[in-house]
């Protein structure tokens, strides 16, 4: 059973970075894809970024591509999410999911079978 926690949320002001971390505990962290989502208030969960088992294939939803970074560091169980130039539309809570079944990016919902239980952002104007 993997279990996942993330930490790094808050609130910050348009243009600033946070860095979200998840940390992984269970099977080998570093056989599956894993992502990071988001939800807003009152929206669906969205895909924001995901990561090959290995590192080395990354993808990105448009909207975040150039600003945000995702990476992992598997001798840490350890999975990123390096968020710049943050703007009041990222404001939602990110999730951190873990698929245990797809090896290159994912980037829906039901290919990821474990998930964190989020952390908050917020983006002031």
């Amino acid at each position: 059973q993997v279990q996942l926690v993330e930490s790094g949320g808050g609130l910050v002001q348009a243009g600033d970075s946070l860095r979200l971390s998840c940390v992984a505990s269970g099977p080998p962290f570093s056989s599956y894809a894993m992502g990071w989502f988001r939800q807003a208030p009152g929206k669906e969960r969205l895909f924001v970024a995901s990561i090959s088992y290995e590192g080395g294939t990354t993808n990105y939803e448009d909207s975040v591509r150039g600003r945000f970074t995702i990476s992992k560091d598997n001798a840490k169980n350890t999975l990123y999410l390096q968020m710049n130039n943050l703007k009041p539309e990222d404001t939602a809570v990110y999730y951190c999911a873990s698929s245990g079944r797809v090896v290159t990016t994912a980037s829906t919902l039901n290919e990821y079978d474990y998930w964190g239980q989020g952390t908050q952002v917020t983006v002031s104007s």
